[in-house]
Parts: structure tokens; sequence; C-alpha cells
């Protein structure tokens, strides 16, 4: 992705309006992108005495989030490669599988949604799915098929009257319709972006255009509900800060990202998207936002968000699931505008909503031990397979192990794909 101007957000994190000031928010930023202190030229003694005092942690703050003090900016989970970190949690679910004779149950714990929104299912059919009148709790979108024989400048004409019709303008958010982890998910701002995207998708595949929610209040609500219960629970409540550094008035843009341990784990790909700008020097407490996404791909950072889940966001939340056909297992990925707005069950968006593959977002927190990681995603998976084997005995049947199969080499494919995310 070229920019000729940083695509991204520079938000002013807080005025110091004192030299004590200044200084606590260099250390603070040198800790928060885990530089040393020694490089401020301070006495050793000193030094060691900041380093204890901000060891506890610096501070994440975004309009309408509520504010959060981190030890590290990556969870020990999150340091562990891929295979290895999910491998115990491949062999629980082998043995529950085996409990609950069933390999493929959790395609049947939302029956209503292919293979149970555990691989290879449509975005826009979740959404889809929510009546009409709770639709204003959903970001406005438009499902557009690209076929395969038809020109694509008149696909780009056919899109646009469309989106008229629907009422969306630019800028909006393209995403595949079939997708996982961002990929392919791009923030357009004009009809000529638009075509550039289109011109890079799978010809005969679905794309959705969704309007632009311009807050940087996220998370993911995780939502469970038995068949046999009349109220469902918020499992977990995740926030969600989008990849970004913070500048401390003297480091380039490339070194910052250099030395966060989150964002030099993606370096690469965020040195290719602003190569022009990895000489700028960001002004001391200014947030360099790197991508639209808020994924673990792209460098993302998650917190806990339990202890504001309240009676009714539940309901809420409750009430849209429950007015969706057989939705039991998923987690609603929203933007809001406020956290005090988010508490009260208002003032949010729902971007997109994942089934039976969703995980609970706060598991990613640095501060959750690995153990407790574990515990939530056991007892995550436990209730998957319990809902997926009470719904087949309710006649639903899973689907076979070849078609899932052939599902996840189906998804596994468009990844590679779909055009770069941004």
């Amino acid at each position: 992705m070229n920019h000729t101007e940083p695509a991204i957000a520079v938000t002013p994190r807080r005025q110091l309006g004192t030299a004590a000031g200044a200084l606590s928010s260099r250390i603070r930023t040198m800790a928060r992108n885990r530089a040393s202190v020694a490089s401020i030229g301070l006495s050793a003694p000193l030094r060691n005495a900041l380093a204890r005092l901000y060891r506890r942690g610096a501070e994440v703050a975004l309009a309408g989030m509520p504010p959060r003090r981190i030890r590290t900016t990556i969870s020990l989970a999150g340091r562990c490669p891929a295979v290895l970190f999910y491998l115990p949690v491949l062999l629980h679910c082998l043995r529950l599988a085996w409990r609950h004779r069933g390999f493929t149950l959790p395609s049947v714990a939302n029956p209503n949604i292919e293979c149970g929104g555990f691989r290879g299912e449509s975005k826009m059919s979740y959404l889809d799915q929510i009546p009409d009148d709770l639709q204003g709790w959903v970001a406005p979108s438009l499902r557009f098929v690209l076929r395969a024989d038809a020109d694509r400048r008149q696909d780009l004409r056919v899109l646009q009257e469309s989106l008229k019709r629907a009422g969306l303008c630019f800028p909006l958010v393209a995403k595949p319709d079939i997708g996982s982890q961002g990929y392919g998910v791009r923030l357009v701002a004009t009809p000529g972006a638009l075509a550039g995207y289109l011109a890079r998708f799978p010809r005969g595949e679905a794309v959705i255009l969704q309007r632009y929610i311009d807050w940087q209040g996220e998370a993911g609500v995780f939502y469970i509900r038995r068949p046999d219960e009349p109220r469902g629970r918020i499992f977990s409540l995740g926030f969600r800060c989008f990849p970004h550094v913070v500048g401390d008035g003297r480091s380039t843009l490339g070194a910052l990202i250099d030395t966060d341990p989150r964002t030099r784990r993606m370096a690469r790909r965020h040195r290719k998207a602003f190569l022009p700008h990895l000489a700028k020097v960001p002004p001391a407490g200014e947030m360099v936002r790197l991508s639209l996404l808020g994924s673990v791909r792209t460098g993302a950072f998650y917190y806990d968000g339990q202890d504001y889940v309240t009676p009714a966001l539940t309901a809420r939340i409750d009430e849209i699931s429950r007015r969706m056909p057989a939705f039991h297992f998923g987690r609603f990925d929203v933007r809001f505008e406020s956290v005090e707005a988010l508490r009260r069950g208002e003032g949010f968006q729902i971007m997109e909503v994942n089934g039976a593959s969703a995980e609970a977002l706060h598991i990613w927190d640095p501060d959750q031990s690995l153990t407790e990681t574990y515990r939530v995603l056991f007892d995550q998976f436990r209730l998957l397979y319990e809902i997926g084997a009470c719904n087949r005995d309710r006649g639903h049947r899973p689907i076979g192990l070849a078609a899932f199969l052939a599902l996840q080499w189906r998804e596994s494919s468009l990844l590679r794909r779909y055009p770069a995310s941004g």
C-alpha cells in the first residue's frame, strides 16, 4: 500500500505543560516502546528508580476507550508460534470430539450459518439475519458479487449505482464476504481507490462495502447461549486498539516500529506500508496509527474489558442474538462512541459477527497469564462442543469431515488471492 500522506490518525495522548511532565512523557514513551531508559542520559541511580517506577507500565488511552496501564504490549501467548500455542487446544478438541461423538459438532453450534461459522461462511449472512427493526445497531453494508463474465468497468458502474441506492458514500471499508483475520480488508476513500481494490479482487467472489465508522472505541463482545436457555450471557469483552506507535520527539517512525515488541514482529509489513515516512520523527506523545485493522496479525493490542460488562449491555446483545435464528455462539465486533455509552448498551455499531471459530479477545491481554489463557480457551471450546451436541440431538446434522476440509481449503485459497489489507 503506497501513501502520499500517512493514512493514519495522529492522536495527541496528553498535553504536558512542565519540564517534569515532558521528561515523564519521554520515559513513558520509551517504556511503551520497550526502549532503554539508559539512552536518556540520566545518572544510573535515577535511571534505576525510573525504571522501577515505569515497570508498572505505560498508559494506553484512545478517545472513548477506558485507559489502561500496561507493563508490556504483547502477551506471552502472543509470543508463542501459532502451531505450538494451539497444539494443546487441538488436543482438547480431540478429547471433546471423542466425548461427544463428533469431530465436526461446532458446525451446528449456529445451525442457520454455514458450518456454524467455523469455516467458509458468508460474513454478510450474519448481518442479514439481524431483524430489520434492529438493523440500527449494524453498520450499513452492501454485498456485491464480482461476476466472472462481466467487464470490470461495468461492474464498477453497477456497484456505484447500488451504493447510491443504499445511501452509502465514501470513505468505505471494503472486505471479502468470506475471510478471516482481516485478510483483504481495506479503507477505500474514493471511487478510484475502490476501482483499484476491485481490480485485484478475485472474480466470481463477493465483496462487502461497509460504512466507515470513525470511532476509535473497538471491542469484541463474545456471546454464548445454550439452546435450552432462555437468555444468553457475555462470555468475554475484549477491547481492541489498532496497531500504533507513540512518538517521543526523537525517534523516527521506522525506529519506533522496530522498537515496540508488537509492531516489530510485523515490521516488514508496516515498513512497506509507510516507506515514504519512515524517516519522519513523530512529535512526543503523538500516536501514529499503522493500520485500519485491529487484529493480532497486524500487531493490534487487546485488553480485558470484563469489568465493563453491565446488565444493560448484556440485555442489548442478548436481544440482538436471540432475534437471530438459532444463534448461540459467536463474537460481535463493534465500534463504539464511548465506553460509558457501551456500558448502557448504546452508541455502538456492529461491524462483523463471527461464529464458531471466534475467540475471546481478552485472552491476548498482555497481563493475562498463559494458564488463564488456556483456561478460557478450554472453557470456550467445551461450551462450543456442548452446544453442538445439543443441537445435533435436536435434529441438526453436523457437516461431514470431507465437506469441512473442502470449506477450509476454499477459504485458505481465497485468503491468498485477496488484495493486501490496509
